[in-house]
């Protein structure tokens, strides 16, 4: 009786769930649809209501259609407990379409898949993984991200090293020397292209057909899970790509999955992503919002992601982001309601369970209040890429030295919105390929100039408001764009210059964690002052970053041509002693400066509205930082904001 009581209260749930994922409210749909190991075998579950009938074949029934699935005509869901299936067996569902088509699917909720050019799912149960990652997760909780250093290295898992014969390095390969060179470089977070199921290398992994699943060419499920442990045991967080506006339309993926627009728009011209050949989740759908979640809380929970970089958002926002044709709101406007009201929802009930993660918006427009919460009007972000910023710094820098004082603007503008929003700096892999070639090799001049503007671009980025993001290759200067089919160019580090640069990125980066007034008050007018902004002749920027205590203050002096600049005279804010504690162009970094400037002491002449200065030389295409070494007017235990 016991035994049966306990299969009833299970049936319960498993019919609350299939009812709950039609209303688009089951945020844990993977536990429900899908290939779930149940006591007597496997049942499998799939959502397709407007199919005539559906067989799951694979190895267990020799591809036969032995097993027809049974139809809940309330929510369009099949199912069938296969008692033969076991784990690492290959299966397909067979589909009669609502016009009678019959085409194989693959599963929307599968864990695994076979290895590329194959693409049948895998049975695979959910791992019970015993967790050991407690302190890292206790942690996170403690204090915002807002008030903690964030300086992230972007990564695509199978170009950042290559085995010799060309071969992808796996999941479980890279933990054994990607953790321990990010802890050494001194970032504090890894940020993975997306690593779920795609057919094709060349979408970078962002044309996805598996939305539950690693891909095969990376290993498996667990593998993951203990990459992300190993991380956080180093103090390292890790961060994945995630797609919810569109997906691959390869036929044999949810595209038109039960022979009628599905998961994607009725409509052919919102169906259909012009521009990248995919095509759109219906944002409006019940059941969209049930698959989309859920799959963002799998891994969240499942791997103990800690934030996820929403891919795409404008294009999620906008009836008009896209190529070709469209039609606007009854109002004439281009808002994709559906699409706003879907991204609030997500955010909405991912920090509803997980209030200390990173859902982070790579959002390429001007749409206001992206991380304001939602009930303020908000899309509910707790960060924004700064794609502005972005795209304005790399044309300051690419540009001749002697033209930057008539664009100055691109440099200074960003002061003017910096606080609108949680900004992440980004000069991520779209920067770096298709022609626009890498970092190093944007920068204007001869080679040794090259990298001195790579030493200031970079520290720009450092002092500038926002946290952080580096794209790999850049941290040591590679001059080849990336390649996503190739290992990144490690012999480059062979060369003295990127030796020098490799160098200067780590201690840059130990740098920024060191110093509070760099990521204390990091979105907040009180973290930021202006001294000199407007010295367009001499394309000089001097700014003051500060932490929450008076005393946690550091000056930030820019020369963005290489012209040295001398008799520099910088307002500080106390008198007192200053000491050089950042100069781009040390010789530890391949610049030319042997010995720093010593002891700056100050003097009672008024600049930049305060009452004592300092006197300097600016070194040419350089940014110097000053400390206060000792200071008169603050108490010793340091006054709080």
């Amino acid at each position: 009786m016991q035994d049966e009581s306990i299969v009833k209260q299970t049936n319960l749930e498993y019919e609350k769930s299939k009812y709950l994922f039609n209303i688009g409210e089951n945020y844990d749909s993977y536990l429900t649809l899908g290939c779930i190991k149940v006591k007597n075998g496997f049942r499998f579950t799939v959502w397709a209501p407007n199919a005539l009938e559906i067989f799951v074949v694979g190895d267990f029934n020799q591809w036969q259609e032995e097993a027809g699935m049974e139809k809940d005509l309330k929510t369009g869901i099949w199912s069938i407990i296969i008692p033969e299936a076991r784990e690492e067996d290959h299966y397909k569902y067979k589909i009669v379409q609502a016009n009678g088509k019959t085409i194989y699917k693959i599963d929307p909720f599968a864990l695994a898949f076979e290895v590329r050019p194959k693409d049948a799912s895998v049975v695979r149960a959910l791992p019970e993984k015993k967790w050991t990652d407690g302190v890292w997760m206790a942690s996170r909780k403690k204090r915002a991200i807002y008030e903690k250093p964030l300086n992230i290295y972007e990564v695509h898992l199978s170009s950042w090293k290559q085995h010799p014969d060309g071969s992808w390095y796996t999941i479980k390969q890279l933990q054994d020397e990607l953790i321990p060179y990010v802890k050494e470089m001194g970032y504090t977070h890894i940020e993975f292209l997306p690593l779920m199921e795609h057919p094709l290398d060349a979408s970078w992994g962002y044309q996805v057909t598996g939305f539950y699943a690693i891909s095969s060419k990376f290993g498996k499920m667990e593998e993951f899970q203990n990459f992300v442990e190993a991380a956080h045991k180093e103090n390292i967080g890790v961060i994945m790509d995630w797609v919810p506006g569109h997906f691959n339309r390869n036929d044999y993926g949810l595209a038109y999955f039960d022979g009628t627009p599905q998961f994607e728009y009725e409509e052919t011209d919102r169906a259909n992503n012009n521009r990248w050949g995919t095509l759109n989740f219906d944002l409006g759908k019940d059941q969209v919002h049930s698959f989309l979640i859920s799959n963002a809380l799998f891994w969240i929970e499942q791997f103990h992601l800690d934030g996820l970089r929403v891919d795409a958002v404008s294009n999620m926002l906008y009836l008009d982001y896209d190529l070709g044709d469209w039609i606007p709101n009854e109002d004439g406007t281009n808002h994709n309601r559906e699409g706003v009201q879907f991204i609030q929802k997500m955010n909405k009930t991912v920090f509803d369970r997980h209030p200390d993660l990173l859902m982070m918006a790579e959002e390429s427009t001007a749409w206001s209040k992206v991380t304001h919460p939602v009930h303020e009007g908000g899309l509910g972000f707790n960060y924004k890429w700064n794609m502005g910023w972005m795209n304005d710094t790399l044309k300051f820098f690419e540009m001749d030295p002697i033209d930057r004082k008539n664009n100055f603007n691109l440099i200074t503008f960003s002061f003017m919105y910096m606080f609108n929003e949680n900004f992440v700096l980004p000069i991520s892999h779209d920067e770096v390929v298709h022609g626009k070639k890498s970092l190093m090799h944007k920068m204007y001049g001869d080679r040794y100039n090259q990298f001195a503007g790579l030493r200031t671009i970079e520290t720009f980025k450092i002092m500038h408001p926002g946290k952080k993001l580096q794209f790999m290759g850049s941290e040591y200067g590679q001059f080849l764009e990336w390649k996503y089919n190739e290992g990144l160019e490690w012999k480059d580090l062979e060369d003295s210059q990127n030796k020098y640069h490799h160098e200067f990125t780590k201690q840059l980066n130990q740098f920024y964690k060191e110093e509070k007034a760099l990521w204390e008050i990091d979105h907040q007018p009180d973290g930021f002052e202006i001294l000199e902004a407007s010295n367009n002749e001499e394309t000089v920027l001097f700014f003051i970053r500060k932490g929450k205590k008076t005393r946690d203050f550091l000056i930030v002096l820019c020369n963005f041509v290489p012209v040295e600049r001398q008799n520099v005279r910088v307002g500080v804010p106390f008198k007192g002693q200053y000491e050089e504690v950042w100069n781009t162009e040390s010789n530890a970094f391949g610049g030319t400066w042997t010995k720093g400037q010593g002891i700056l002491k100050s003097e009672q002449i008024n600049k930049h509205g305060y009452d004592d200065s300092v006197n300097l030389i600016l070194p040419a295409l350089s940014i110097v930082v000053l400390k206060p070494k000792r200071i008169y007017g603050v108490a010793k235990k340091d006054s709080e904001h």
